[in-house]
């Protein structure tokens, strides 16, 4: 069949399903581009260039890398550094605060597709159902009929179940998606900012000054 028969014979089901479709493939194209461009950079390079700065004591040095690298667990250890000198716990708090702020972030959007991948075939399975009412409706209407006829109407009622299944696999395979690369970047930024606050820790002790920022 013909796409246009497709669509006029699943009704106004494959109209919400090529709405949700779109939707969909939006935002997981718009999602890929956002991961892959906040993964460029390698957590252990990154840190390694960090622990360097920090090390000699340059921690202005260090917090302009953070401002060079466009990644979460940057900005986790960007707002670390910048509370040098401070309170441990109130440095921990901020840099807890910072990891919450770029969750929720790497979180905008994905909780649409998931949505679509779990409701797509319930409703693909809706408009299969008022197909099949609607063909045995025909049937009883016109008075004749026969295997063929009914085998016909059904057919055609479960394009929508089609449909429902080719919008649902698609979502919930890149849901899944999503769902592992925020675990790891979660994870990034939380090795991140414990690793940052033992260099901070070690670094005051050692030099025994609090909020010293060094620029030689």
């Amino acid at each position: 069949m013909d796409p246009l028969h497709v669509i006029k014979t699943g009704g106004i089901t494959i109209y919400i399903l090529i709405g949700c479709s779109v939707l969909s493939l939006g935002i997981i194209l718009e999602r890929w581009l956002y991961y892959r461009h906040r993964s460029r950079v390698a957590r252990e390079s990154f840190m390694l260039e960090i622990i360097k700065k920090i090390e000699k004591g340059h921690i202005d040095l260090a917090i302009q890398v953070c401002q060079e690298t466009d990644t979460p667990f940057a900005n986790v250890v960007y707002a670390g550094l910048n509370l040098y000198g401070h309170n441990e716990i109130v440095i921990t708090n901020t840099m807890e605060r910072a990891i919450t702020i770029e969750t929720n972030k790497l979180q905008k959007y994905t909780s649409i597709v998931g949505t679509l991948g779990s409701t797509a075939v319930y409703i693909g399975l809706f408009g299969t159902v008022l197909g099949i009412i609607r063909a045995f409706h025909d049937i009883s209407y016109s008075g004749s009929g026969g295997i063929s006829v009914v085998i016909n109407g059904i057919s055609e009622a479960l394009i929508c179940t089609a449909a429902g299944l080719a919008v649902a696999v698609p979502a919930v395979i890149a849901y899944n998606y999503f769902v592992k690369k925020i675990d790891t970047f979660i994870s990034d930024m939380e090795l991140c900012a414990s690793q940052t606050m033992d260099l901070m820790t070690i670094r005051q002790k050692w030099t025994g000054k609090e909020g010293t920022r060094n620029k030689d």
